[in-house]
């Protein structure tokens, strides 16, 4: 059975066929496609892996980083009998009714890539993704192990730019970072955290608002590098010069400005294999195997030092 897709909405794509009596039924809602190269790949990814699958029937669904549109189409799929559900949160908290209400029609759930709050974790079958408070933890790591070499570990400023509030992702990057980081460096300073929402434009704006604000600003912590480029992106223009910048999530932007010697690390993830292993999660659990409730993927560190041992993101 081949699988053909169409355009059934401006925020929904089905992948649909001629069905059988094997064929599972998968629905996706995810976070936010248009706002970053990550995403828009993880989709692309997505309905990959479900057109070469031939007993798959997948509708992929956008909340366009919208909660109430993601609640509305958490209920469509219910409506639609799916066998199974994958949800990209917009807000881990907001979407734990929705996800509660699946779980009573008998529709496993598989968080992907930003886990739901904990209160809803009786809800769900498993989280598949990254372990977002490692990578916050190995990105201070980063940033520490570079203080040290530079010999400004007792002294140094940092400011911190998050993803997108109420986002867990968001909110777990940042507790990884902040909680390891007085661990490693304990005189490292964050003088200041703000808000990027994924954005490079906004994250560029926050920055720009921390040069004026700081005289003396040693360090850069962004929730992934679309914020951190554009934190740097910042600081080229007013001319601020030997700031250290760190990220998470290896973007294409991220690892060039690496190559250019601007941008000093960050923490390799892959859409394509969050994508997949998502699907594959819902599929594990329709064949009736078991799988971990936290069905992590690893994500390494990657410097100037060692980005040769990895190649350029696609997004």
């Amino acid at each position: 059975m081949n699988i053909r897709t169409m355009l059934a909405a401006s925020t929904a794509i089905l992948l649909a066929g001629a069905a059988s009596a094997d064929t599972m039924k998968i629905g996706i809602t995810q976070n936010n496609v248009g706002v970053d190269s990550y995403q828009t790949t993880y989709e692309k990814a997505f309905i990959a892996a479900a057109d070469a699958n031939a007993d798959i029937e997948a509708v992929v669904l956008d909340a366009g980083g919208d909660v109430a549109r993601q609640i509305a189409q958490m209920e469509d799929l219910i409506q639609q009998e799916v066998d199974a559900i994958i949800i990209w949160p917009t807000n881990g908290e907001a979407v734990i009714p929705a996800v509660r209400k699946a779980q009573k029609a008998g529709i496993p759930v598989v968080v992907t890539n930003s886990n739901i709050a904990e209160a809803g974790f009786d809800f769900i079958k498993s989280f598949s993704g990254p372990d977002n408070i490692t990578q916050g933890a190995r990105s201070a790591e980063i940033m520490c192990d570079k203080f040290k070499d530079m010999g400004i570990a007792d002294e140094a400023q940092v400011v911190h730019i998050t993803g997108q509030p109420g986002y867990t992702t968001a909110i777990e990057r940042a507790k990884g970072f902040e909680d390891r980081l007085p661990e490693v460096c304990p005189n490292v300073t964050v003088v200041d955290t703000q808000p990027g929402d994924w954005n490079r434009e906004k994250s560029q704006q926050v920055m720009e608002a921390f040069l004026v604000k700081y005289d003396d600003i040693d360090g850069v912590y962004a929730g992934d590098d679309n914020m951190g480029v554009g934190a740097l992106n910042a600081a080229k223009a007013a001319g601020r010069d030997g700031i250290i910048f760190v990220g998470a999530t290896n973007f294409a932007v991220g690892y060039e400005a690496m190559a250019a010697g601007d941008y000093w690390g960050s923490i390799y993830q892959s859409p394509v294999d969050d994508a997949e292993a998502a699907l594959q999660t819902a599929v594990d659990i329709l064949s009736g195997k078991d799988i971990p409730f936290l069905n992590y993927f690893d994500t390494p560190k990657i410097t100037q030092d060692n980005m040769d041992e990895f190649t350029k993101p696609v997004f």
